[in-house]
């Protein structure tokens, strides 16, 4: 929770810092300009803050936005304590694109040997990623519509 905390003040921090801030509604993209020049986050904008809002309910062990990449802590659903997921994402590209994001997702059991590697349904990937570009799409509709 403190590392979701430190890099969400740090993104607000770099959004409110300099009157020349700017956001490509094609790509998605921010910008931040500076006396010193002008930088570009790596990544998509939507797809990040997309990819945070979809695994909000799992402890973040590193955020970084400028790389775009998103690793997750262990996460054990309270309904079931001897399962636990990480969940490691990848934004690959600066625009809006499905093949802008990769997601690879870890499983552990619990049993009286401790926690061993377990196998993943091959359809979790695919469903976290159909959740995160649904997000995307909305978070860039909810922006398009706030500019009119």
């Amino acid at each position: 929770m403190r590392v979701l905390t430190v890099v969400l003040c740090s993104i607000l921090l770099a959004a409110c810092g300099s009157s020349g801030d700017s956001a490509d509604m094609d790509t998605g993209a921010t910008a931040i300009s500076s006396e010193a020049g002008h930088v570009t986050l790596g990544v998509n904008s939507y797809l990040w803050h997309a990819s945070l809002d979809t695994l909000v309910f799992m402890p973040l062990a590193s955020a970084d936005p400028f790389g775009g990449v998103i690793i997750t802590d262990w996460y054990s659903a309270p309904e079931d304590p001897n399962e636990r997921m990480k969940v490691t994402i990848y934004i690959l590209d600066r625009r809006l694109r499905a093949d802008g994001i990769k997601i690879a997702v870890f499983r552990q059991t619990h049993s009286a040997d401790g926690w061993a590697d377990a196998q993943v349904n091959p359809d979790t990937s695919i469903k976290l990623e159909d959740a995160i570009l649904t997000r995307a799409r909305e978070l860039r509709l909810a922006s398009e519509g706030a500019g009119s």
